[in-house]
């Protein structure tokens, strides 16, 4: 992969041997049938089953694809390092269990023609259909809110596909403080406090598999990671640095 693409595709992965193979041979398939010059970037993290052994073995069979390794289960700092690889134009941040074609192409049509330089895909907003479970709606609506309330965040949602133009988001991406599952909002929300032109667009989301980590238990680190950013962006503390 010497030539530089134009488009980078980082997907954070944890213990998804059950669907890794597919996944990734359907979005390249339709990534090559569109003629782009890509890469794709599998973040591996802390998985515990096959996912790297069949992260590895797909690299001999699509030569737009790579991985790396992260030794904890980490989906946050998974995602910052697999930007931090990135060499495309356009990065698109990427879910294994959704690999949303439709999203890609709205997404780069939008990027390409200048009308923004981040592109959310929101659950959330008019237009979108969400066919997860109700709890799991309920959760993502109530998490938006609260950023909303606490640190001014304007949109429907800042987890899941993002498209953005490289050279203005990296420098956001060094800026911010959390990681696991709140990095993805802070990268969001801190893009949009820098002035970086923001478009949300619906998408339709059917998980391909159940989560692999269970709603409740990511509440209590999802809460803490919250407290850290309303605290740096708010009063430009960490309330939660080690001292």
């Amino acid at each position: 992969m010497s030539r530089e693409p134009e488009v980078s595709i980082v997907i954070p992965i944890y213990n998804e041997e059950a669907i890794l193979a597919q996944s990734v041979g359907e979005l390249c398939a339709g990534l090559d049938a569109w003629g782009l010059t890509y890469e794709v970037i599998l973040a591996e993290n802390g998985s515990r089953d096959r996912t790297q052994e069949i992260a590895e073995s797909l690299t001999t069979v699509y030569p737009h694809l790579c991985w790396f390794h992260c030794p904890t289960p980490n989906y946050g700092a998974a995602l910052r390092a697999g930007i931090a690889r990135a060499r495309g134009t356009f990065v698109i941040c990427e879910e294994i269990d959704l690999c949303d074609l439709a999203f890609h192409k709205l997404a780069l049509g939008h990027l390409r023609a200048g009308l923004a330089d981040f592109v959310i895909g929101s659950k959330a907003m008019v237009g979108a259909r969400d066919r997860r479970p109700l709890v799991r709606r309920a959760a993502t609506r109530v998490y938006n809110g609260m950023l909303r309330v606490l640190l001014g965040f304007h949109g429907t949602d800042t987890h899941g596909l993002k498209a953005f133009r490289r050279e203005l988001v990296v420098p956001v991406v060094e800026r911010c403080i959390v990681d696991a599952d709140v990095f993805a909002s802070e990268l969001v929300i801190r893009s949009e406090r820098t002035g970086v032109r923001m478009l949300e667009i619906p998408i339709e989301l059917a998980e391909k598999r159940a989560p692999s980590v269970h709603l409740f238990r990511r509440v209590p680190r999802v809460l803490r990671q919250v407290t850290r950013l309303v605290g740096s962006i708010r009063f430009g503390v960490d309330p939660l640095a080690k001292r």
